[in-house]
Parts: structure tokens; sequence; C-alpha cells
């Protein structure tokens, strides 16, 4: 089905059972994270709700009834001079890949960090051979700045960890016009 008849809203309490399904997917047999064992629905709610707490996008991929897709923007790192740098977190549904899903939630959730003033975007993508989450970062702007070697442990093999980023808005070209 085309990726056009496809809703990408704001995630709501309701969507946290489809989103640890998808995650649990994703940990049991992908190398985008390098989590061992999954979270249950109690966790990921945690989790979602930490990340609206901080006035941050999660967002979730709908066709139809079925959640197909979520992404979700992240404070890199805590401490305050981070604040205007983000991390994004994209997970499809086993059934969904390949369909230009996890693009379109990438180029919304985009959007709306730029909108909330964040500066720069970075992409930590777990495996070197992950050509699908780089590709979808290559193709809406993001650029290389590094790869850290063998830094996880998952499969019974080393993985890279990819770093990727974009900025958003303005970027580095001028001062943030939030008070410090």
């Amino acid at each position: 089905m085309p990726a056009a008849s496809l809703l990408i809203r704001p995630s709501t309490p309701a969507d946290t059972p489809a989103i640890a399904a998808i995650y649990a997917w994703n940990v049991r047999h992908g190398t985008g994270t390098f989590e061992i064992d999954p979270p249950d629905e109690t966790e990921m709610a945690r989790r979602r709700d930490d990340v609206l707490a901080k006035g941050l996008p999660w967002l979730v991929a709908e066709r139809g009834a079925d959640v197909l897709g979520y992404a979700y923007a992240n404070q890199f790192r805590p401490r305050p001079a981070y604040r205007f740098c983000l991390e994004d977190s994209i997970y499809l549904a086993s059934e969904a890949h390949g369909q230009g899903i996890g693009r379109l939630l990438l180029a919304e959730l985009l959007a709306q960090s730029e909108a909330r003033g964040a500066r720069q975007m970075l992409a930590v993508i777990g495996d070197s051979a992950n050509a699908a989450s780089i590709g979808v970062h290559r193709a809406l702007g993001f650029e290389p700045t590094g790869v850290i070697r063998s830094a996880g442990w998952k499969f019974d093999r080393w993985l890279d960890v990819v770093v990727m980023q974009r900025a958003l808005g303005q970027g580095d070209s001028v001062a943030p016009a939030r008070p410090a």
C-alpha cells in the first residue's frame, strides 16, 4: 500500500502497546538499537512521557487502525549547553520496511523539532551496515560525522555506531533567539 495513505500524527497513550511491540521486534531482530531485552509497555510509556514532558515530539505513522512506526526526538545530552541539539530515533514494524514510512516520519520530526527551536539533529545509528537508516538520513540532508567502531556487542558480533548530523533552521549561523 502506498505511503500516501499514511497519517503521521502525535502519539497518544493508546499507542503505547503498538510502540512497545514495534520496539520489541527491533530489539529482538535488529541492530538499530543496542538494547538486548525489550522493555515492557510500562517502561515504553515512561520513556514517551519523558520525551513529551520536555516539550519534544513523539510521532506515530498510522494506516487505518495500525501503527506502523514511530519517531521521536530527545535531548542529545542532558547538560544545558546541549539544549539546541537533539537526537532522533525511528522504529518501524517489520511489515512497514521499504515503504518510505521512515522518511515521512523523519521529515515531520525534523520540521517539528525545528519549530521548537532545535538547531542540530543527530542520528546515532546502530550498526554501520544499517544501510536503510543511513540512507534515509542521508536523503534528508544528514551528513556523516563519524563512526564509533565496535561500540556494541549484540547477536554475537561487534557493532559500530554511525553518527550523522543535520542543521535545523539557522543552524549555527547565528545565536539562538531564546534566552540562555
